[in-house]
């Protein structure tokens, strides 16, 4: 499928003969060399990516990285220096000023990180601004932006003046204003980064929430590498202007490109961002449930473990074999194990947050069972293995 947003070889040089600077960048000069020989601040260099339909791609930096620089790109706000900003197929930088404004008035709709509301219109006149834009007429204007309201959680608000709410209400509007145009693409600019720590939970739960049900292309900028983590479907790193990684949260944490990545992700909370398809493993030995009592409990004895799984032909999981039962089916006289299982057993998802399965793993004696939607077994998670993946080392193939 074609990407829904294609960016390449994109440069923003700001100051004077922005051209003697460009080739610099081009012959390999860095932004500190283009500053000292041309006083010019060569702010994205070499900057490309794509986007799916209906991703969440997160661009993420240190302030000075060049991330707002290239989210204004998306839309012309600033004008690239070089390089090809592509929606749908269609380049940017071809359309004429109409196109343009079609362009930002009804394809791409952007969030601003400090709100930019109109203090003089109310809440319902803000979150229908770019209905009037488009040339809405008013009753439909109101409609539509009660619905963005309403979606928003601002319900009964509409008649409001800016000031009276808070800065999460406030930005809920500036999210609100964006929603009501139906705009294909979404572009967000660090728009929770003013807002308290609580207030900024509660506008990410939101957002994951949204995009849930509305599947938006959008693209988020921040300079919080846990709120990306989050957040993004897949992150692009950027420093001095370069795009240094791009993948998603567990392929960063789990392998930074470079000593610069591995420093900026060193101190987040890997379980809150890692899922159980990174740590698990093909289980040491299954059985059929016609295997015999003592045939296993002797396998057990020998592993030094408590039980095991017991699947179907079509690797479903039947239910556990634990030693305790087998000893008494052997005592009664029991000849397959297939009535001696137990369904004590910890369930998961290839996509279960790591912090999710420690809970479980101190329940239950047997690994984790990793299982896919109809129930079949992907693969299991021993608890030393579990733990090695949280404390950040490289889980052994036997653990």
């Amino acid at each position: 499928m074609n990407p829904h947003i294609r960016v390449e070889h994109l440069y923003k040089v700001f100051g004077p003969r922005p051209q003697r600077a460009l080739q610099a960048a081009h012959d390999g000069a860095d932004r500190a060399e283009i500053q000292q020989r041309f006083g010019n601040v060569l702010a994205v260099d070499d900057v490309s990516f794509e986007v799916g339909r209906g991703e969440l791609f997160v661009v993420m930096g240190l302030s000075g990285s060049g991330k707002s620089t290239v989210v204004r790109m998306l839309n012309h706000l600033i004008e690239p220096t070089a390089g090809s900003v592509e929606i749908d197929g269609q380049r940017v930088e071809d359309l004429e000023p109409a196109g343009l404004r079609r362009l930002r008035a009804q394809k791409m709709s952007m969030v601003f990180q400090h709100f930019a509301l109109f203090p003089h219109r109310t809440v319902g006149q803000n979150a229908a601004y770019g209905l009037a834009v488009q040339g809405v007429d008013e009753p439909e204007r109101s409609r539509r932006a009660g619905q963005a309201l309403e979606t928003v959680g601002l319900s009964g608000w509409a008649d409001r003046y800016a000031d009276e709410l808070s800065g999460g209400m406030q930005q809920r509007v500036g999210l609100a204003r964006a929603l009501a145009t139906d705009a294909d693409v979404l572009l967000m600019d660090e728009p929770f980064s003013a807002l308290d720590p609580l207030i900024r939970r509660d506008m990410q739960d939101l957002l994951v929430t949204l995009q849930s049900e509305m599947h938006r292309t959008i693209v988020f900028i921040t300079h919080d590498l846990n709120e990306a983590m989050r957040l993004g479907d897949r992150i692009c790193v950027l420093k001095d202007g370069r795009v240094v990684q791009i993948g998603t949260g567990p392929e960063i944490i789990g392998d930074p490109a470079n000593d610069y990545v591995a420093e900026f992700v060193a101190d987040v909370d890997r379980s809150r961002v890692l899922t159980a398809d990174l740590a698990m493993r093909e289980p040491r030995r299954s059985f059929t449930p016609d295997a015999g009592p003592r045939e296993v409990l002797d396998w057990l004895d020998e592993q030094e473990f408590n039980g095991v799984y017991v699947l179907g032909d079509d690797r479903r999981v039947l239910g556990v074999a634990r030693d305790d039962r087998l000893a008494r089916g052997i005592r009664e006289g029991a000849a397959a194990i297939g009535d001696l299982l137990t369904q004590d057993y910890a369930r998961a998802s290839a996509d279960t947050l790591l912090s999710d399965l420690a809970g479980l793993a101190a329940q239950h004696t047997v690994p984790i069972a990793v299982l896919d939607d109809n129930g079949r077994l992907l693969g299991v998670v021993p608890r030393a293995r579990l733990l090695a993946a949280l404390a950040g080392e490289e889980a052994h193939v036997d653990a």
